[in-house]
């Protein structure tokens, strides 16, 4: 089902909430709150409520989008636990043994976002193998 933007952000907006008031969380709650309790830079943010919902993060103005950014990680970890595309886990596991979770999950997301700004300028699915390749050359 397709989310707007603003459901996206209001997702990352009632897990902050519930984080907060030390709330239950549902399993897909408890890995984006995994990843926002990794980006303490970003909770100032999340503690804006409503005003982040309509932000818009531009690169002209020197900002990252913090929604993108934490919905990449939970990309990387999600094409991991299912080995999509198949032979992802064995290179993430290969970074994160390296260089630990959060800087590899860094490192990926320069392929993740190469892959994805690729498939959207050809107006095609992305190059699994292509992103193989891309997240391979990490290691040496």
């Amino acid at each position: 089902m397709f989310q707007s933007r603003d459901q996206i952000r209001q997702v990352y907006l009632t897990v902050w909430n519930k984080m907060q008031q030390r709330q239950l969380l549902e399993p897909v709650e408890s890995l984006i709150a995994e990843v926002i309790e990794i980006h303490p830079e970003y909770h100032a943010l999340l503690n804006a409520g409503d005003d982040m919902r309509q932000h818009d993060f531009t690169p002209e103005q020197g900002q990252t989008n913090p929604f993108l950014h934490m919905g990449m990680h939970i990309a990387l970890r999600e094409q991991a636990g299912t080995d999509r595309p198949a032979g992802i886990k064995s290179v993430y596991d290969d970074l994160v043994l390296r260089r630990g979770r959060h800087e590899a999950e860094h490192a990926m997301m320069e392929c993740l976002g190469q892959s994805l700004w690729n498939a959207q300028r050809n107006n095609q699915a992305p190059d699994e193998a292509e992103y193989l390749e891309c997240l391979r050359k990490l290691s040496p």
